[in-house]
């Protein structure tokens, strides 16, 4: 949902850093938003050209002079650490290797920083000090006149970073400013300007490292209401009032079921700094409470389990700092495999949270979830290079959320239901919330679902990948609140298996083949637990930056 362009007071800024908060990132709150449909740009300042807000699909602000330069700028002098993000369609050129721009810390019309995407096809990263101007750095990017692309540019201490698309990437250190307001400004060339947003940046803002390609205008996709339809068992008597605050589990791993009332891990319990495969080893598989931190890189051994090793109830698994790893090896969540067992076992593992963890070169699974577990909370996490899948849920396994964290270099990513004739332990089960997830090129089953009720997928940054999201089995998948580019196919109905349910609203597609594929009713997740969704516009930039490691 777009709103109305604000400046955040001290007030409004606090009310907006706890949404944001409670949707999940402790590294971002809005400073400024302006999408221009109020038909105005009230709130900003502009030198030379000719501004106005026009129709493009959306009110967008033009600027249409190719005569000179021309800058329009907005917000606080006294911002410091942001990052800010809009879209930017040149429209016309006068002359070769002109550009649109973004600017940051700027503290006149002839100084600040800013990022330039230049017909030559390159992105730079710039300074302009009294009217003169420093390339700091610069990359290859396809650049097409009509075509819009969304620029991002964070400002952190002596950090600089910038992309294009979430792709063509740019950094550089300086120190010539250190707080100043935004903009957006032409050189020879005209250009249309939509979703300005600036949120505020704990850190530079990591973005993809692929090249990026030109994007055609985000279409926010089509919304049909969802539909209340059977709810599974067991469901909550009704949600609290008000999502988790930050640092505390949300979805569906605080909904009580099982006997379980939410998701708390180790809490209560001792704990413990690991830092050799023994220690780890030995605290994963103990009885009771335990929080675990990871210290440093930690090599897990196959040996007779092909690598996978069993998780025990009641555990928080937690690295320290943005290096903890684990390599060679997986984390299992769950009993031994037995298709007898079609009803949850009294003993099934329940109450995990793993946070804060890099996972890499498993020769099966890097995270598997089976046999009827439940309240597991997969967060902040960095998964890649798996032998199988990166995330598996499966065999009645119930009650996650998989929230904040980076698939990257994996093609099976996250699978929910493991086979179509698995329906006696998996119907009414596999209920996930995956949240503000970055989908970074990890090919497919992000996330491919059978048998569930309800997965809820919401505020994921979808980056060049098959296919998204897959629902077979009669599965119900709502979908909202997601920014898809360059996905072939972002969300399906019609897959391998029998057909899955799917409902999806306000989402946005950037060169994407299809569309969303929509089927049959779904129940709304506001039936089981209270959620914020972002602006889906602001996806690119707010996801990237508070996913993964490093960031909690």
């Amino acid at each position: 949902m777009k709103v109305r362009s604000r400046l955040a007071t001290a007030a409004v800024a606090a009310t907006v850093a706890a949404a944001l908060l409670y949707a999940g990132t402790a590294n971002a709150a809005t400073l400024f938003n302006d999408d221009f449909n109020d038909g105005d740009s009230a709130g900003w300042t502009t030198s030379g050209g000719t501004w106005s807000v026009v129709a493009d699909g959306t009110p967008v602000l033009r600027q249409a002079g190719t005569s000179s330069d021309a800058r329009a700028r907005a917000g606080s002098t006294a911002w410091a650490n942001y990052t800010v993000t809009a879209r930017v369609k040149l429209t016309a050129v006068n002359g070769a290797n002109r550009f649109a721009a973004l600017l940051a810390r700027a503290q006149s019309n002839t100084s600040y920083y800013y990022l330039a995407l230049r017909t030559n096809h390159t992105v730079e990263l710039k300074k302009l000090v009294g009217g003169s101007s420093t390339t700091l750095a610069s990359a290859a990017v396809t650049v097409t006149t009509g075509s819009w692309y969304t620029l991002s540019l964070t400002v952190s201490g002596t950090s600089l970073q910038g992309s294009v698309n979430g792709g063509a990437s740019v950094s550089a250190t300086d120190a010539q400013f250190a707080t100043g307001q935004i903009g957006v400004a032409t050189y020879n060339a005209a250009a249309n300007f939509d979703d300005v947003l600036v949120a505020d940046a704990g850190g530079p803002s990591p973005s993809p490292s692929a090249s990026g390609s030109p994007s055609a205008s985000p279409r926010p996709s089509s919304s049909p209401s969802a539909s209340p339809s059977p709810s599974a068992s067991p469901s909550p008597s009704g949600p609290p009032p008000n999502p988790p605050g930050p640092g505390q589990p949300d979805g569906f791993a605080t909904v009580a079921g099982y006997g379980q009332a939410t998701t708390t891990g180790g809490a209560g319990g001792p704990t413990v700094t690991v830092d050799t495969t023994e220690e780890f080893l030995d605290y994963i598989a103990r009885t009771g409470p335990y929080t675990i931190q990871v210290s440093g890189t930690i090599t897990l051994p196959t040996g007779t389990t092909d690598g996978m090793h069993n998780v025990t109830s009641d555990k928080t698994i937690v690295g320290l700092g943005s290096t903890a790893r684990l390599v060679g090896g997986g984390l299992n969540i769950g009993l031994p495999i037995s298709d007898a067992v079609t009803s949850p076992p009294a003993n099934a593992v329940h109450n995990v949270i793993i946070r804060n963890l890099s996972i890499s070169g498993a020769s099966d699974d890097l995270i598997n979830v089976q046999m009827f577990s439940h309240h597991i909370w997969i967060d902040h996490n960095d998964l890649s290079d798996g032998g199988d899948g990166a995330l598996d849920i499966k065999r009645g396994s119930d009650l996650l959320t998989v929230s904040w964290n980076r698939f990257h270099d994996h093609d099976k990513t996250t699978l929910v239901g493991h086979d179509d004739a698995n329906g006696a332990q998996d119907t009414g089960r596999l209920r996930v919330t995956y949240h503000h997830n970055f989908f970074d090129r990890s090919d497919q089953r992000n996330p491919r679902v059978r048998f569930s009720p309800l997965v809820h997928v919401y505020n994921n940054y979808y980056f060049d990948n098959s296919y998204g999201i897959a629902s077979t089995n009669e599965s119900g998948l709502f979908v909202e609140g997601n920014y898809f580019y360059s996905v072939n196919n972002p969300g399906r109905v019609e897959f391998s298996g029998p057909l899955g349910r799917m409902v999806e609203r306000n989402n946005i597609l950037v060169e994407c083949n299809h569309p969303i594929e929509v089927r049959g009713t779904v129940t709304d997740p506001a039936t089981f637990y209270p959620y914020t969704v972002d602006d889906p516009a602001t996806v690119p930039a707010i996801v990237p930056a508070g996913a993964g490691v490093g960031k909690i």
